[in-house]
C-alpha cells in the first residue's frame, strides 16, 4: 500500500475521488456516453496521482473552466439542489479528519473498495440527520424536569411553604388527645404526599397531550361513575359524603371530576373549531318544543348535547357534597367556551339558565342549599352588624381568620408563634392562607397571591405557543381551576365571600386535592414541553384562531 511523506493513503484518495466524480457527473444537465461516469465528462478523469486532469478543456470542467460550476457562475444562476453543496463540504471534511485521524482497520480490509465504507457511514448516519441534533433530543427526553422552568420553580416554592404551614398549623392537632399523633408525624405524612405528587408530576408531563385527548372520554365517565358512588357507599364528614376511604388516604372523587371536565370540554371544543361560531348550545326555554321543533333538534344534537351536558352534568353531581367546587367547574368552563370561540349570546344565555337554576335549588332546598343559605346569611351579617362586642367562642372560623391577619400585621409574628391556630378548626387546609399571613406578614402572604397569579400567566403564555386548539384550551382550564381555587380560598379568609371549604392549591393539607392539583400541573408542562419539541399534532380543523 503506497503511502505519502504524511502517511495518507494515495489509493483511498483516488477511490474517494473517483466516487465523489461520480456523484457530480450524475447532476441534471450532464450528457451520458458509453464511456462510464468518467467518460461522461472528461473534465473529471483522475490523473496518474488521482486528481482531476490539469489539461481538461475549459468547457469540461478542468482547471480552466471548471465545468458546471464555472458556467453557473457565468449565468449568475444556480441549478444545484440545497443539499448538493453540503455533500461536497461533508466528503471534503471527512477526508481531512481521516488524513489527522489514525488509520481504522475495518476500512484498511476494504482496499480501494471505498464504495463500502461510505454505504457504512450512510447506515451510521441515514437521510444526513444531525448526531448532535439527535444526541441533544435524547439528552432532552432524559431530562426529569422538561417543559416551563418558571412554573416548576413556583411548583418547588408552594410545595415548600406547604411544608410550613402544615408542620406549624397542626401544633393544635398534635396535641389533641384524640389524634395521638405529634408534629412530626404529620410533617412525615405531608412529606410523603408531596413526594409522590412530585412522581406523578413527572410521569404526567412525560405523556404527550395526543394521549390526554384518547383518554378524555373514559376518564370523564369514570370519573362521573366515582362521585355518584361516594354519596351510597363513601365516608361521610361534616355532613356530606365526599370520600372513600383507603387505609389513610381519603381519595375525594369530585376533585378528579374537576380535572375531568376540564379534559373532556377541551376535547368537545377543539373538535368543532370549524364550525364553533355558528354551533347553538342553549336550547329554547319552551322545552315543549325540543321533540316538535327541528332548530331544536338540531341545537340539542350540535351544542347542547357535545358541549353544555358534560358541564351541566359535572356540576349536578359535584353539588350535593360540595356546592363552591360545582360552582367553581362552572366558571372555569364557561371561560373555556368563552376562549373556546363560543358565541357570547349564547353565553349570556348560559348565564340566566345558570342564575334560574340556583333560584329553584334554593326554593326546593335541594342538596347542601339549606348550609350555603347558613353561610351566606352569616356573611351578610358580619358586614351588616357590629362585632366588636362577640365573646371569642362565639366567632366563626373567618373572624378569626381575619383576627389573625390582623395579628401577622407588614412582617409577621414568625414561624411557629401563631396564636390563632388553636382557634381555628382547619388551619391546615380552609385557612391556611390566614395562618400564613399571621405567622409571615402580609408582604409575603401578597407574594404569595402573585405565584399563583403567575401560574395563569405562564399558562398564558403556553397557550400562545400552541397553535392548536386541544393543548391551549386544555392549558387554560386548568390554570384557571387552581388559579380561582386559590383566589376563592383568599377571599373567605378576608370575608369578601361567604365560607367555600376551597382548599389552598398546593399548600394546604389533604391528599386528593394536592395529588390532582399535581396531575393538573403536570399536564400544563407536558403542553409546555411539547411546543419546545414542536411535536404537537395540528390537524386543520382544530386551528385556534386567539383574535377572534
Amino acid at each position: 500500500m503506497k503511502s505519502d511523506a504524511y502517511g495518507y493513503d494515495e489509493e483511498r484518495a483516488a477511490a474517494e475521488l473517483a466516487r465523489d466524480a461520480v456523484r457530480r457527473s450524475d447532476r441534471p444537465g450532464r450528457t451520458g456516453g458509453s464511456g462510464g461516469a468518467f467518460a461522461r465528462d472528461p473534465g473529471r478523469l483522475p490523473d496518474e496521482a488521482g486528481r482531476p486532469a490539469a489539461d481538461a478543456e475549459p468547457g469540461g470542467g478542468g482547471r480552466g473552466g471548471r465545468g458546471d460550476d464555472g458556467r453557473r457562475r457565468a449565468s449568475g444562476r444556480d441549478d444545484r439542489a440545497p443539499w448538493e453543496d453540503r455533500v461536497g463540504a461533508d466528503d471534503t471534511a471527512s477526508r481531512a479528519s481521516r488524513r489527522t485521524a489514525p488509520e481504522d482497520p475495518d476500512a484498511g480490509a476494504a482496499g480501494a473498495g471505498g464504495r463500502d465504507g461510505g454505504a457504512s457511514r450512510s447506515r451510521r448516519n441515514p437521510r444526513g440527520a444531525d448526531p448532535d441534533a439527535a444526541e441533544e433530543a435524547g439528552r432532552r427526553r432524559l431530562h426529569l424536569f422538561t417543559g416551563d422552568r418558571v412554573l416548576w420553580i413556583i411548583i418547588a416554592v408552594l410545595a415548600v411553604i406547604s411544608v410550613l404551614v402544615v408542620y406549624s398549623s397542626t401544633a393544635k392537632m398534635a396535641y389533641d388527645a384524640h389524634t395521638a399523633r405529634s408534629t412530626a408525624q404529620f410533617l412525615r405524612q405531608q412529606l410523603m404526599i408531596l413526594g409522590f405528587c412530585l412522581l406523578v408530576m413527572i410521569a404526567v408531563q412525560k405523556i404527550n397531550c395526543r394521549v390526554y385527548n384518547q383518554l378524555s372520554r373514559p376518564v370523564y365517565y369514570l370519573s362521573v361513575g366515582l362521585t355518584l358512588a361516594v354519596y351510597f357507599i363513601g365516608a361521610t364528614t361534616n355532613g356530606a359524603a365526599r370520600w372513600f376511604p383507603i387505609g389513610s388516604f381519603q381519595f375525594q372523587p369530585s376533585e378528579a371530576l374537576k380535572v375531568a371536565t376540564v379534559l373532556f370540554l377541551a376535547r368537545q371544543l377543539a373538535g368543532r373549531q370549524s364550525k364553533i361560531d355558528r354551533i347553538r348550545i342553549v336550547p329554547s326555554w319552551k322545552f315543549w318544543t325540543w321533540r316538535t321543533s327541528a332548530l331544536q333538534r338540531k341545537i340539542w344534537r350540535e351544542g347542547t348535547w357535545p358541549i353544555l351536558m358534560p358541564v351541566l352534568v359535572s356540576c349536578l353531581v359535584i353539588f350535593p357534597a360540595h356546592t363552591s367546587s360545582a360552582v367553581l367547574v362552572f366558571l372555569a368552563s364557561w371561560v373555556m367556551m368563552l376562549i373556546g370561540r363560543v358565541r357570547f349570546s349564547e353565553l349570556l344565555k348560559l348565564v340566566g339558565w345558570a342564575a334560574a337554576g340556583v333560584v329553584l335549588i334554593m326554593t326546593l332546598n335541594l342538596g347542601r342549599s339549606e348550609t350555603a343559605e347558613g353561610r351566606v346569611s352569616t356573611w351578610i351579617h358580619l358586614w351588616t352588624r357590629s362585632q366588636t362586642e362577640k365573646p371569642i367562642e362565639h366567632l366563626t372560623d373567618t373572624e378569626r381568620s381575619m383576627i389573625a391577619i390582623h395579628n401577622g400585621g407588614i412582617f409577621g409574628e414568625g414561624a411557629g408563634q401563631s396564636a390563632m391556630r388553636v382557634e381555628m378548626i382547619h388551619p391546615e387546609s380552609d385557612y391556611a392562607y390566614a395562618f400564613f399571613v399571621e405567622e409571615y406578614g402580609i408582604i409575603l402572604a401578597v407574594l404569595l397571591l402573585m405565584l399563583y397569579l403567575w401560574i395563569f400567566f405562564r399558562a398564558i403564555e403556553i397557550f400562545r405557543r400552541c397553535g392548536t386548539a386541544f393543548p391551549g384550551l386544555l392549558v387554560l382550564g386548568l390554570a384557571l381551576l387552581i388559579t380561582c381555587q386559590a383566589l376563592l380560598h383568599i377571599m373567605v379568609t378576608v370575608n369578601l365571600i361567604p365560607e367555600t371549604g376551597q382548599t389552598l392549591p398546593l399548600i394546604s393539607r389533604g391528599g386528593s386535592s394536592v395529588l390532582f392539583t399535581a396531575i393538573a400541573l403536570g399536564m400544563i408542562l407536558s403542553v409546555s414541553r411539547q411546543n419546545d419539541e414542536q411535536s404537537h399534532d395540528r390537524p386543520k380543523s382544530e386551528e385556534l384562531k386567539i383574535g377572534d
